[in-house]
């Protein structure tokens, strides 16, 4: 399968998950992704699996490494908050993390192009946002800890 084909069929797999159904009356557009995750655990996993072949599709056709991780970065957000009941749900409506690794997929598959600054520091972003959010534990335990043993 050459790249056309790969691109056009991923684009039809992507409305399918992200845009397949539209409310009636309104422009507003869901697909497959938010009503499988609307059953907890199994269906959030398998979205997640779904998501994951836009993703290695992406490394297939040798996308920047940084796209790529900029491409799990999304479908990370996605997993993350459709665990949370009902919130989550809604949420998958409106992030539409397979549209938007297809929009990079589509970018960068079309020839070998360097990743974006944009690409860069989304991706410095949210490891920054991970560690802090692993150091918060720490920080507070050690505030505790001070407080109730003063040092001097």
């Amino acid at each position: 399968m050459d790249t056309r084909q790969r691109i056009e069929s991923l684009r039809k797999f992507q409305h399918l998950l992200d845009n397949a159904f539209r409310v009636p009356g309104t422009n507003l557009r869901f697909g497959w992704d938010p009503i499988i995750g609307a059953v907890p655990w199994v269906g959030d996993a398998l979205a997640a699996l779904l998501a994951g072949a836009i993703v290695v599709q992406a490394h297939r056709m040798r996308v920047p490494r940084v796209v790529q991780a900029r491409m799990l970065l999304n479908t990370a957000i996605d997993v993350v908050i459709g665990l949370v009941p009902v919130v989550g749900d809604v949420a998958d409506v409106f992030w539409k993390s397979n549209a938007k690794n297809f929009l990079l997929l589509e970018r960068h598959a079309a020839g070998v192009r360097p990743a974006t600054a944009g690409d860069r520091l989304f991706v410095g972003g949210i490891l920054l946002a991970v560690a802090a959010i692993a150091l918060a534990p720490l920080v507070v335990v050690y505030l505790v800890l001070r407080l109730l043993w003063p040092l001097s």
